[in-house]
């Protein structure tokens, strides 16, 4: 048992630095942080916000790949060069950060 959590733990941990890897990759650091605001908000701030909600990946997949304005302030955020994989997992990473 305690094997297959610590093989669990070792996937999630690795799933999670390839996520963020692809994050700089896309280039969606340059406008996001970790923890702080920049020109758009902190991931924190993201997976806070939609914490509980049950559609959360697809619409944060979704605003990734088309863009959005007006959620969090005037600054709108244009379509990302991603593939639909590339813009869930993206989300999916973004609502693990704590």
């Amino acid at each position: 048992m305690k094997k297959a959590l610590l093989l669990l733990t070792a996937g999630l941990v690795s799933l999670s630095f390839a996520s963020q890897q692809l994050a700089q990759q896309k280039g969606c650091m340059a406008c996001h942080d970790m923890k702080a605001k920049k020109v758009g908000p902190s991931y924190t701030d993201m997976a806070k916000k939609y914490a509980g909600k049950a559609d959360a990946v697809d619409y944060l997949a979704g605003k990734i790949k088309k863009g959005g304005a007006g959620v969090w302030g005037s600054v709108p955020m244009p379509p990302q060069n991603v593939t639909d994989a590339e813009a869930k997992q993206l989300a999916q990473w973004i609502m693990t950060v704590k």
